[in-house]
């Protein structure tokens, strides 16, 4: 899920990749290697420890890296809502544009606002991303 917070600089959402092995790849791994190891000489111990030691340390990562993305996820929310009534001004293809955030929905998780100008006019579907000032 991509996080837009305000001021910020569009970046490119970050996915698995198709390439990236999981737990269960892993899993499957070291189970054939067990399987197919030769009784004469059977797995060393510490490499066996070393391989649990990296696989420990690749769950955990994942586990940090779910949990950073849950805490942006609540932080753009956070920073949306403190939006609200504010007057910021927004940039875009056309120019920039000064108005006070009068509404604020989520569109698939992400938060998009509503600004209405001086002139009275609304500009709707603002990502967070657009605002360069806040007042």
């Amino acid at each position: 899920m991509a996080i837009a917070s305000i001021g910020s600089i569009a970046a490119e959402p970050v996915s698995g990749s198709a390439n990236a092995l999981g737990q269960e790849d892993f899993m499957k791994i070291l189970l054939t290697q067990l399987t197919y190891q030769d009784p004469l000489k059977p797995l060393d111990n510490q490499e066996f420890i070393a391989q649990l030691a990296q696989f420990t340390s690749l769950e955990q990562t994942r586990q940090l890296n779910a949990r950073v993305e849950s805490l942006l996820s609540v932080q753009s929310v956070t920073q949306a809502v403190g939006l609200l009534n504010k007057t910021v001004e927004i940039t875009g293809a056309t120019g920039n544009a000064i108005g006070e955030v009068t509404t604020l929905r989520f569109v698939d998780g992400q938060p998009r606002l509503t600004i209405q100008t001086a002139e009275g006019a609304f500009v709707t579907d603002v990502s967070p991303a657009r605002v360069s000032v806040v007042r």
